[in-house]
């Protein structure tokens, strides 16, 4: 008999954050995260009613941290609110086609009900105004290509180049090649941002016990669950540091359990691979394969690993390319996500790094090595073939 799944309460509120303060639907962040919507919902239900005191000793979070979630929402709420009055208070006194204008040029900023509201506009009115304006554009098709572009655009944070963007595209079912890819991101006036590289490394002058390396590079691996790689990285905040640690399936590169805290310790390690365990329930036998830093050495996460049958590997030291899979997702997290950010606290670098892992890379981003799709594409596609072989 299968044992029911446990969640931390770190997880439960950062599944509910992607709805309440980040906007994502039900359905889409239970979707990302692999869990069932409706307990989603019950966990909404129980955090909003809870008075901060939902999932009671389930977690990690301070009493501080509890309250300083429960009035970010409200704040988010409130200056949304207050930055569309400011914009568009000159425009009160115009006619509605101005309002209309206005609420179209902004709508991938606020929600359009909410503008509607607030210029007192009809919402089904600005709605059929929008299909008058789409039905009087010249070649349809190609504005079309053109709103596809600057949505992917915007959605991967200005990431993709023309390789990428033409595989998008031809999900989509526009059928275009590199060229063409191009020339529509000239012309939608987007393009790929791009900063210099940089790594940091955990700390492995230590003498607590270390694994063998195990994996010995071997990335390629033919069924999820089987191989796991793990590493810490570190983003900056005005509050100071905020530390993450992750663990990716290498079958489809998936980031299958994450943990961030202002501290760098044994704690962040074993939280990350806690979840892991909760969402996948990896066999005994899988291989987990980090570098040499003390928090993967620690006695907390070797008991862990030994309590569940999984056989520990690390890197050679000073050997950047025995964990090259973890080094390459930090590379593409800052790249294309924490070095355009300015982030004033570690709870708002978190929701981001959040939103990133569990709604674009998981769920959206194209991989290269998945032949351009989605880590839960390409699960989602293997598992159709082995059911039908």
């Amino acid at each position: 008999m299968t044992s029911r799944k446990k969640y931390s309460k770190e997880f439960k509120l950062d599944a509910i954050s992607l709805v309440l303060e980040q906007g994502y639907s039900r359905a889409e962040a239970a979707r990302s995260l692999e869990i069932n919507a409706n307990m989603l919902g019950r966990w909404i239900k129980e955090h909003t009613e809870g008075d901060g005191k939902a999932f009671r000793g389930n977690g990690k979070l301070t009493a501080e941290q509890a309250e300083i979630r429960k009035l970010r929402e409200e704040n988010r709420r409130l200056k949304m609110e207050k930055d569309i009055l400011k914009k568009a208070t000159v425009f009160f006194g115009q006619g509605n086609a101005v309002k209309y204008a206005f609420i179209t040029r902004h709508k991938k900023t606020w929600p359009a009900d909410l503008m509607c509201r607030l210029l007192g506009v009809s919402r089904s009115a600005f709605y059929q105004h929008c299909q008058r304006q789409a039905s009087q554009q010249p070649d349809p098709e190609r504005q079309a290509m053109l709103s596809a572009v600057k949505e992917i655009a915007e959605a991967s944070g200005y990431s993709y180049g023309a390789r990428r963007m033409k595989r998008a595209l031809n999900a989509l079912g526009y059928p275009v090649g590199r060229r063409k890819a191009r020339s529509l991101m000239r012309e939608a006036g987007v393009k790929a941002r791009y900063r210099k590289k940089y790594r940091v490394t955990t700390n492995s002058n230590h003498r607590q016990p270390v694994f063998e390396n195990v994996l010995e590079r071997e990335f390629d691996v033919s069924a999820p669950d089987q191989a796991y790689v793990s590493d810490i990285t570190y983003v900056w905040t005005q509050e100071g540091w905020l530390y993450l640690a992750v663990f990716i399936d290498l079958f489809s590169r998936r980031v299958v359990g994450w943990s961030m805290g202002s501290r760098i310790n044994a704690r962040l390690v074993t939280y990350a691979l806690q979840m892991a365990l909760w969402r996948r329930r990896p066999p005994a036998g899988l291989i987990v394969h980090s570098d040499r830093g003390s928090q993967y050495a620690s006695k907390a996460y070797r008991q862990l690993l030994k309590a569940h049958g999984f056989v520990g590997s690390m890197s050679r030291k000073g050997d950047c390319w025995d964990n090259a899979v973890a080094e390459s997702f930090f590379a593409s997290l800052k790249k294309e996500r924490v070095q355009w950010r300015h982030y004033q606290t570690r709870a708002e670098a978190q929701q981001d790094i959040l939103d990133y892992i569990a709604m674009f890379y998981n769920s959206q981003r194209l991989h290269s090595y998945l032949d351009y799709t989605s880590p839960s594409q390409y699960e989602s596609a293997m598992a159709e073939m082995k059911k039908a072989a």
